[in-house]
């Protein structure tokens, strides 16, 4: 499988500051957004540390592992860059009073064969495009998803409540943080998102799906996508990652070549 990569981050209409930080690297497949949160700058200390902690580690560790992992050992090692990354900020928090409780979303993934091995923490968001059908493949852990699943309140009021923005999980914050894993099978055609809320909270699903289905190249797509949500009123950072999969052309021998086979 092939994939094709594009990032962008905007600070949006409202916020002087752009505590999002997002990333991927073509030759590992790695993907990671983070949406940091805290007082003063802390917010994009913490999303800055995460982002450059499991670049790192994970990427050495992809680096020395190749293009075709198991996706048990992927999981272990994403299991532990990201709990490593955690104790960082953690104790970044704690030895300098300017970031104390600071932390931050998180959605990394790793593509390798026709799997993605997905992991994320908080309200940032992975959305996957299979022909026309648009589907949201991480679970938001906020408040507003638990009075959802609770029956409290319905996905549609749950658009315009003030309960938004209410996390119930962040790295950095504690001294342990449980990272959700699961492993998706990828197709040919596929396309996936990831943002931030910034472009999750100001643009439904409907009007991400018919951008993402475009014919623009990723770069336009991901330009609409950011225009979109400031459109909508800008009101936080926006940043999305966008990967499309394709299948891979087979190398023909040489005297397959020559045959015309």
């Amino acid at each position: 499988m092939n994939y094709e990569f594009f990032s962008q981050t905007d600070p949006g209409l409202i916020r002087s500051n752009n505590e999002d930080v997002v990333c991927f690297d073509v030759s590992t497949r790695l993907c990671i957004l983070a949406d940091g949160m805290g007082g003063y700058n802390a917010g994009e200390v913490a999303s800055a540390m995460a982002a450059t902690f499991i670049n790192a580690e994970m990427g050495r560790w992809l680096t020395q592992t190749g293009l075709n992992p198991l996706p048990k050992g992927v999981r272990r090692a994403m299991e532990i860059c990201v709990e490593n990354a955690n104790h960082s900020i953690y104790n970044a928090g704690n030895s300098n009073p300017q970031y104390t409780g600071m932390g931050t979303t998180l959605v990394v993934g790793v593509f390798h064969n026709d799997c993605l091995t997905l992991g994320h923490i908080g309200d940032s968001r992975c959305y996957r495009l299979r022909g026309d059908a648009l589907v949201q493949i991480t679970k938001d852990h906020s408040l507003l998803q638990e009075q959802i699943d609770a029956g409290l309140i319905t996905p549609e009021a749950a658009l315009t409540s003030s309960n938004r923005n209410l996390v119930t999980r962040a790295l950095g914050v504690e001294d342990g943080v449980a990272l959700e894993i699961h492993e998706h099978r990828v197709e040919s055609g596929d396309l996936y998102l990831m943002c931030s809320d910034g472009l999750s909270d100001m643009v439904r699903d409907e009007v991400i799906s018919e951008i993402m289905q475009g014919f623009e190249s990723l770069e336009q797509k991901a330009w609409r996508l950011t225009s979109a949500a400031n459109t909508s009123g800008g009101r936080d950072n926006i940043s999305v990652l966008l990967v499309l999969a394709s299948q891979a052309l087979e190398k023909r021998s040489f005297l397959s070549r020559m045959l015309g086979k």
